[in-house]
């Protein structure tokens, strides 16, 4: 048998995974026999990709959607696969699609099978042509590929998602498979969308569903938080557990307020407070903007709470018992003033890498660099002002020399892994410490407020912050359920039964260390299996009109500000993520916040939708009319929408939110063009075209409910206004799963007869008065 694979042929690419498997010669050239021929077997060709990957692992008839599972699920295969990244790519866009329950039991007999001679292959109306082709061929003739497709973004340029994070691919489906598919525009034949139970815990292998488990960097409870937070963290972890519900997966997202530590120390004493008083203060203001913005997890917690402490003093003394632990003495600046060391939140001076002048003593927000507070220069008592002394004092340091050989397999094994992403920063940071050498890091501090120390000797110390702030993801899930061992600790046979945890982690990229050096250090050390971070999602910074959004310095729109602006959150959510700094930093700026609103919600989104529902109420009666009869520019707009949602798939499955987005409002632009082109309000007056119109806007009003079941994860309320409100369709019937079923095809979503709601506009224009009085307003100073 041989392979003959052509990178842009559509047809031959999961043949060509099979062969990887069962380690097929492949010849990589234009495809002979055919345009979608993809395999050989003694001189003739097989034409059906799906009878190709049946021989190759020397199984019966199987589904198209079992034999790509059946290839993703390879060990082997996906270490073959990087080499190939069009096939990569082709595999990360169906490898959302659910298995049967035999695919492991299948996977397992293919693999270990040997070679046998050739034995009668599936056969379909399809492949029974294909097979008196090859028949009648006496011997192959080279024919052009199967044409590959672009899908162009708004601006021009083409961009596809590859497993790498990069944007260079092309989509691997013809566009002539589309429209076939676009002419099977219908009901949905199955509409089983899986259910969850509460608290959420794993499901098992044989429900074929992944188990997701979504961590937001833990905000620190000692301010309000900007724009640029909600960005790198809350709000990047909410979308993307939104989607992962809609997809069909079992998540569970946490997040909660990091409570612990000399920031909420140095807030209370400047507001008069106590800390514990401080700490509910500013939960409670954290909850009140995350809920205005819609965003939600599924357990907001603290960290403040003695199952907090109970957790991580356990496994500190594992890692103390292990000899992970070390004591030592250390110089530390005391302040004679206020009669107390200073830890490092309570350090400001000057940087001694980059020179700036208000770094803190843990880490300098110009540069990001961390560093010890004794070494900054010009140190100043961020109470009194006064410049500390230096002082002799004994703490706990965490051996990371002494792990630094099990953390840089681990790293460099998910930094590797095509299975595994970690965006380009978060890489490149991780790589920088292990090339650097890691250093023995202390991890208690002379403070009250925080985690005790459970050794007498240092009964007067609590945990530094950065040791037992990740640790609160586990904590936090605690407090949610009792189960939540079998999500962050399961045991050999709960991990033999449930299907695996992909831990997702969402920060901005100052966070980056923390969580993929210190905190995975920890849990490699206590050697319990515990879940490690799989994907580390980390943002650029979004800046403020030039300059950076500060929480400690107040610079930028805040949380408040923004629930006092009179703009609704979802247009904010909507911003955020059209601009989130997934690549490279990205700036908030009024004028073009106003721009993005006026032209891309209002005149672009909005307006198709509105018209298109508008239509269905005012010439139908709110019913919408017939479909039977679609034309050819009908087919062709449904299969530039269904290559728009496979990129959709795409791009979330890869953790590239914004360009997902983009999607969206591809498929809108593409309606508003689709509206133009056929004109039904013109075909609606004359007799002879008015079924004419009837199809043109049953379609559009059909594109117009995917739009709002697209949007969910960005706008959540303006998606059930489209979908629950104007459609008129139960929230419950809100999920992508029917439409990844059928290979991210559109179906039926209103069909013929359905009665839909009231149509109404769904967003406003913003006028420059208004710009001008929000950006004076707003423009870089916290709300008091």
């Amino acid at each position: 048998m041989i392979l003959f694979y052509d990178p842009s042929s559509v047809d031959s690419v999961g043949a060509l995974g099979a062969a990887l498997i069962k380690e097929t010669p492949v010849k990589e050239e234009p495809i002979p026999g055919g345009e979608s021929c993809a395999l050989i077997i003694n001189g003739l060709p097989i034409l059906s990709r799906n009878a190709a990957i049946c021989r190759l692992l020397d199984s019966e008839a199987l589904d198209p959607n079992l034999c790509e599972f059946l290839l993703w699920e390879s060990v082997k295969f996906r270490k073959v696969l990087s080499r190939f990244p069009k096939l990569q790519q082709f595999f990360v866009q169906i490898s959302v699609i659910k298995p049967l329950k035999d695919a492991e039991e299948i996977l397992s007999k293919a693999l270990s099978s040997q070679a046998t001679a050739p034995r009668n292959l599936p056969t379909s109306s399809s492949n029974r042509k294909e097979k008196q082709q090859s028949a009648t061929s006496s011997k192959p003739t080279k024919t052009k590929p199967t044409t590959s497709v672009h899908v162009s973004s708004e601006n021009g340029k083409e961009k596809q998602c590859s497993a790498s994070g990069e944007c260079e691919a092309t989509v691997l489906v013809s566009l002539e498979d589309q429209v076939n598919a676009a002419n099977n525009f219908q009901l949905c034949n199955d509409f089983r969308i899986p259910t969850y139970n509460v608290p959420k815990c794993p499901v098992s292998k044989t429900t074929g569903r992944r188990n997701i488990l979504i961590t937001s960097a833990l905000p620190y409870v000692n301010n309000v938080p900007h724009l640029g937070n909600m960005i790198g963290s809350t709000l990047s972890a909410c979308t993307f557990a939104a989607y992962c519900e809609i997809a069909g997966h079992n998540v569970l997202s946490i997040c909660g307020t990091d409570e612990y530590g000399t920031a909420t120390e140095t807030k209370a004493i400047s507001e008069g407070l106590t800390p514990r008083e401080i700490c509910d203060k500013y939960h409670r203001l954290h909850c009140e903007i995350y809920r205005w913005f819609d965003i939600e997890f599924d357990y907001f917690g603290r960290t403040t709470t003695e199952k907090h402490s109970e957790i991580v003093q356990e496994l500190f003394n594992v890692l103390w018992n292990s000899g992970y632990v070390s004591q030592d003495t250390v110089e530390q600046l005391f302040c004679e003033r206020c009669s107390k060391f200073l830890a490092d939140r309570f350090v400001e001076g000057v940087c001694p890498f980059c020179q700036y002048d208000d770094a803190r003593g843990d880490q300098c927000d110009k540069c990001g660099r961390l560093m010890n507070a004794i070494d900054l220069r010009r140190p100043r008592c961020k109470t009194c002002g006064h410049e500390p002394v230096v002082r002799s004092s004994k703490h706990l340091f965490l051996d990371l020399p002494k792990i630094e050989p099990q953390l840089a397999a681990f790293i460099n094994h998910r930094t590797t892994d095509p299975a595994s992403l970690w965006t380009a920063n978060a890489r490149q940071i991780s790589q920088t410490w292990l090339r650097d050498g890691l250093k023995a890091r202390c991890i208690t501090r002379d403070l009250k407020w925080g985690v005790p120390v459970p050794v007498k000797e240092f009964a007067d110390k609590v945990f530094y912050v950065w040791f037992d702030a990740p640790i609160g993801y586990l904590s936090i899930t605690a407090n949610y359920t009792s189960e939540w061992r079998r999500w962050w600790l399961p045991t050999a046979a709960e991990r033999e039964q449930q299907a695996p945890i992909e831990l997702y982690q969402f920060m901005a990229k100052d966070n980056v260390p923390f969580h993929a050096v210190i905190f995975p250090s920890c849990l490699l050390a206590a050697n319990q299996g515990h879940t490690l971070v799989k994907h580390l999602l980390s943002t650029e910074y979004m800046n403020y009109e030039g300059t950076k959004f500060s929480k400690s310095r107040g610079v930028g729109v805040f949380g408040d500000d923004a629930m006092h602006s009179g703009i609704p959150s979802n247009v904010w959510r909507f911003y955020l993520l059209y601009r989130r700094p997934e690549t490279q930093d990205s700036a908030f700026s009024w004028d073009d916040f106003v721009l993005v609103n006026n032209s891309e919600l209002l005149n672009n989104f909005g307006n198709f939708v509105n018209r298109a529902l508008a239509f269905v109420s005012r010439f139908y009666d709110s019913v919408v009319p017939e479909m039977s009869t679609l034309e050819p520019c009908d087919t062709e707009f449904l299969a530039q929408v269904n290559q728009l949602i496979g990129a959709y798939v795409n791009y979330f499955e890869a953790c590239q939110m914004r360009e997902a987005l983009r999607q969206i409002l591809s498929i809108s632009r593409l309606g508003n063009g689709y509206f133009q082109v056929n004109q039904p309000w013109a075909a609606y007056k004359k007799e002879e075209t008015k079924a004419r119109a009837g199809v043109v806007i049953g379609v559009a009003a059909n594109v117009t409910g995917l739009l709002g079941l697209l949007l969910y994860p960005f706008m959540p309320t303006v998606s059930k206004q489209i979908w629950c409100d104007q459609c008129n369709l139960p929230k419950s019937q809100l999920s992508l799963v029917p439409i990844i079923r059928q290979s991210c095809c559109l179906y039926q979503i209103l069909p013929p007869g359905h009665q839909i709601g009231k149509p109404a506009p769904l967003f406003r224009k913003i006028e420059s008065d208004e710009v001008s009085r929000l950006s004076e307003q707003f423009g870089g100073q916290q709300s008091k």
